[in-house]
């Protein structure tokens, strides 16, 4: 799904109580859009939590999306990995 997408879905099911984390493809979208938490990642289109058979990569970018909901503060939250 696009990042757009992605974002402003999150951002109704947060009006409904149930926390979301995000993985964008495109910050400057997310930036716009401004889900309620969402990290952006540096991968290309298809490899959303890093390259095919890197699994060691993978684990990181899940549980870096994860710790997200554990964030202080309110939303919105836009972090790198």
């Amino acid at each position: 799904m696009c990042t757009q997408a992605v974002a402003l879905l999150a951002g109704v099911m947060e009006s409904r109580g149930i926390a979301t984390a995000c993985v964008a493809l495109v910050k400057h979208v997310a930036e716009a859009v401004r889900p309620p938490r969402a990290l952006a990642v540096p991968f290309p289109f298809g490899e959303a939590l890093g390259p095919a058979g890197d699994a060691a990569t993978q684990l990181r970018v899940l549980r870096a999306a994860l710790r997200l909901l554990e964030s202080p503060g309110p939303p919105p939250v836009l972090e790198d990995a």
